[in-house]
């Protein structure tokens, strides 16, 4: 590697590992040519430890242990004793020194709350102290001074946090930074210190006194020698890989470091927090190593091919501690993840076929490359693949295999198979549209012929070696058929297909915008993608000169249907109709003329009235404008697209069906026989129905309580019914459907102008049901509200008569309500209240009970009597509300 020769000039030196394995590494001479450093001082160096703070924490640690001789350091709290004796003036200014203690309670929140060694009730008053101090240092400094109530209970929540034990009995371990991940993270860092700073491949000569003194830390991290061992592991591995794998020495050292894991391993006192951070490490290794051993013939070559013979023993010897670790969680009782297998044999075997096929994949596309064109030219390919073939099996033979025998004894048989799959796969694959035999077909077949030789030649000289294995191994040179290859090729097309139409559905989920695509094709352009990518798929999909089967047929239109179905899930996700509603105000009852409101009304002369409000929505809205915003036409765009995948997919549907190319469609008459009307998509077809009235819905609320909510909502019969009647309603609305009709295809339009007429009645509804508090009406009200809805139902006279009169049922049963006597509503509230309720009759000293709301508006609800009775300007009304429900006055 690059890194050899730097390696090799600056020496060795042993690493003492703490288990009595010395491990040859690459040293770093000493830097500093002054006077030798203590361990501790360069310790400070390596971890780039300024002065200032060096001074700081030496400061902390003399006043800490002033007159407390024999204080053991793993009690020290050390981020608590740096709180207490650290002053704002000791630093550079206040923002600095908040910076600095924000760190100090950061680390004393991962400790001993986000992650304790010890867990802890959530409950704890300390730990809810600490939190709270913790967040109200985010914001400003606290005062640490010795005076400081809050410095005093900081002191005292961390202390108790610290000295917890499991079972609540006295403990002799202070926990502050013990807890995983914090230890973890803490004690790599310190471990990154044993290499040097210039070269960072290099390991310093002083690495036994770090090391050394890095033990001392091991009381206060929970830390023992297992631990040790698996964080040095992972750190000579990780300084490995981030210094671009140039020192094959790092890698043997980790080897060596994960055999003493091995050994720890398998001893009875496993720690549940250990393997579990022992099998993400090892996770990580495998994943790393296997990346590299998959595709060897990519990362390996005649000049470092000894890399391969460093790395095949970490990525074997990872996989079988894993499935050690996964072995101990079984019995253990625990639920382990996938089965892991340690058997090297099996891995080596994985490692040839993967890397082989790569390589393969690799010559079969420069071959391709090199030649574009014709059929004739696609022979000739075959023919240098061929080559190309045997020439990578050579140099399989010649490098790869002597080192992968020392882990596998098939591994040249294997690498023979498997090339020999690959090719065949190839070959198949050109003779599947061949339907007779020239010269070109022999030669190929020919050449084929003289490869399979060889490759079978290499599994013979694995017999000596490997005895019955070589058979096993041979039998799997299956012949070439071409029947059974062109299926599964057909299937992978199929499955391609599919990957390329989730991917622009993946790309269309991230990018779409319901912008439409032009001023005539006002739809969405990923509609026009897939749709078009679908089209394609069944074009080529009847152009693959195969016979083409009723399963296979069945098989596309399954995976295409899936794809429409996502999409149309795609289109109809735009929310409910539930965001635009208003939230229904609380009951009160009406009390306009009260002494006190006519008192408030002349002291507030200056107020706006909602009278004067109205008289400048008329004014505004004697030229009047759609009030349709860009989100609505937006979901109007929706719909059009919903509607665009409806015509298209019954042209696929009849595309299906009708190709002559299928060889039998005996199933599908049958089943055309059992179903009237027989689709391919026939879920999707049901989807699209659904979404369309979905997204109708949808924009039709959100034109009606959103939009138009200023004019319609918010404004009509607000103050009184005869000062604001419905006609810049009805203006705005019929401008609001005349963008409806411009941007919405014929096709869709019928069903969201329905849903539009519905949002308007709701929305006309709960004005006179939900108004309060600017609504009161009076009895004499009820002709001209009679007259409005009227005028409102005329608004959508291109809906169907009897579709209108349907859907404004239940508004007209409301609004007749509205034309009784405020007596007779109290007693056909009572009567409805008492049969729904079940009490039958109200006896002497009993109340009604308060109805509950359901929002299912209609004359029959005595909710919907108690909301008309909550409106009506009337005394009678007032008393029967105050007396039966002791309900507030209305703030008008």
């Amino acid at each position: 590697m690059s890194g050899t020769s730097s390696f090799v000039s600056q020496g060795h030196c042993s690493i003492n590992t703490g288990s009595g394995i010395g491990m040859g590494f690459s040293s770093a001479q000493n830097p500093w040519p002054r006077r030798p450093l203590t361990s501790a001082e360069l310790m400070r160096q390596q971890m780039r430890v300024t002065e200032q703070s060096d001074h700081r924490l030496r400061k902390t640690l003399t006043r800490t242990l002033a007159g407390q001789t024999g204080k053991r350091s793993e009690t020290i709290i050390l981020p608590l004793e740096l709180l207490r004796h650290l002053k704002p003036s000791e630093f550079n200014d206040p923002h600095e020194y908040h910076a600095w203690q924000k760190r100090q309670l950061k680390i004393l929140e991962i400790g001993l709350i986000l992650y304790p060694s010890i867990p802890i009730d959530k409950a704890n008053s300390f730990m809810i102290r600490l939190r709270d101090i913790i967040r109200a240092g985010e914001l400003k400094a606290i005062d640490t001074s010795k005076n400081s109530d809050m410095m005093r209970t900081l002191c005292n929540s961390i202390v108790s946090l610290c000295w917890r034990s499991s079972n609540g009995a006295p403990t002799t371990g202070c926990h502050w930074a013990d807890g995983y991940p914090l230890n973890v993270h803490i004690y790599t860092a310190l471990l990154r210190s044993i290499f040097s700073t210039r070269d960072e491949t290099l390991v310093l000569d002083e690495v036994d006194e770090l090391l050394e003194l890095m033990k001392k830390t091991w009381s206060t991290l929970g830390f023992n020698k297992p631990m040790h061992n698996m964080c040095f592991a992972w750190v000579l591995f990780e300084q490995y890989v981030v210094t671009n794998q140039v020192e094959p020495d790092l890698l043997r050292a980790a080897f060596t470091m994960l055999s003493e894991v091995e050994n720890d391993v398998k001893k009875s006192n496993r720690d549940e927090t250990y393997m579990k951070i022992l099998s993400s490490m090892l996770v990580v290794m495998q994943n790393w190593a296997e990346k590299k051993l998959l595709n060897y013939h990519e990362y390996f070559n005649r000049g470092t091919i000894g890399g391969i013979d460093s790395l095949l023993p970490l990525g074997i010897l990872s996989t079988k501690i894993l499935a050690e670790c996964r072995r101990i969680e079984t019995e253990e009782g625990k639920k382990g993840d996938a089965k892991v297998s340690d058997s090297s044999g099996n891995r080596i075997d994985h490692y040839i076929r993967s890397s082989m096929k790569s390589a393969f994949a690799r010559i079969n596309d420069n071959v391709k490359n090199a030649t574009m064109g014709g059929r004739g030219e696609a022979y000739e390919n075959l023919l240098q693949l061929a080559k190309e073939t045997e020439d990578l099996a050579a140099q399989e033979r010649e490098l790869f295999s002597p080192i992968l025998k020392k882990w596998h004894t098939t591994a040249g048989s294997i690498a023979a198979v498997t090339l020999h799959q690959c090719y065949g796969e190839v070959l198949k694959q050109h003779l599947a549209g061949t339907k007779m035999l020239n010269s070109e077909i022999v030669g190929v077949l020919q050449r084929a012929a003289k490869l399979e030789k060889v490759l079978v030649q290499m599994v013979v000289e694995d017999f000596d070696e490997c005895g019955n294995g070589g058979k096993v191994i041979i039998r799997e040179m299956m012949p070439y058929e071409v029947d059974t290859v062109t299926i599964r090729l057909l299937g992978q097309w199929i499955d391609e297909r599919l990957k390329k139409g989730k991917k622009l559905l993946l790309s269309a989920k991230k990018t779409e915008t319901w912008n439409p695509k032009s001023k005539t094709e006002l739809y969405a352009h990923s509609a026009v993608e897939l749709m078009a990518l679908i089209k394609e798929t069944v074009n080529d999909f009847f152009e693959i000169p195969i016979g083409v089967t009723e399963d296979l047929i069945l098989d596309l239109a399954e995976g295409l249907e899936k794809i429409i179905e996502e999409y149309i899930i795609f289109v109809a996700s735009c929310g409910s109709k539930q965001n635009y509603l208003p939230a229904l105000p609380p009951l009160t009852r009406c009390n306009q003329d009260s002494m006190f409101s006519r008192f408030w009304k002349r002291a507030s002369p200056c107020g706006v009235r909602v009278e004067d409000m109205h008289q400048l929505m008329t004014t505004k809205y004697q030229h009047p404008s759609p009030s349709t915003s860009i989100g609505t036409q937006c979901l109007y765009v929706r719909l059009n697209t919903l509607h665009y995948l409806i015509t298209h997919i019954h042209s696929l549907d009849k595309t299906l069906a009708v190709s002559p190319r299928v060889l039998s469609r005996s199933r599908l008459s049958n089943r055309k026989q059992n179903v009237t009307s027989f689709s391919y998509f026939e879920q999707a077809n049901q989807s699209i129905q659904s979404a369309c009235e979905h997204v109708s819905e949808v924009a039709a609320y959100r034109l009606i309580f959103l939009d138009s909510s200023l004019v319609f909502y918010e404004s009509l019969y607000a103050g009184s019914v005869t000062s604001s009647r419905l006609r810049p309603t009805l203006r705005i609305l019929k401008e609001n459907l005349t963008v409806l009709t411009t941007i919405l295809t014929d096709q869709a339009q019928a069903l969201a102008m329905k849903e539009v007429m519905k949002a308007s009645f709701e929305a006309f509804l709960m004005v006179l049901l939900a108004g309060v508090p600017s609504r009161i009406f009076n009895r004499s009200d009820y002709e001209m509200i009679e007259e409005d809805f009227d005028s409102l139902k005329r608004v959508f006279c291109a809906i169907p008569e009897d579709v209108i009169q349907k859907e404004a049922e239940k508004a007209e049963g409301v609004i007749s309500l509205m034309g009784q006597s405020t007596e007779q509503l109290i007693e056909d509230f009572s009567i409805v209240t008492c049969e729904t309720s079940g009490i039958g009759f109200i006896g002497i000293g009993q109340k009604l009970p308060m109805p509950p709301t359901t929002g299912r508006w209609n004359r029959s609800d005595p909710n919907t009597i108690l909301r008309v009775l909550c409106h009506r300007n009337d005394r009678t009304a007032n008393l029967f509300l105050k007396k039966s429900f002791q309900l507030a006055k209305r703030n008008l």
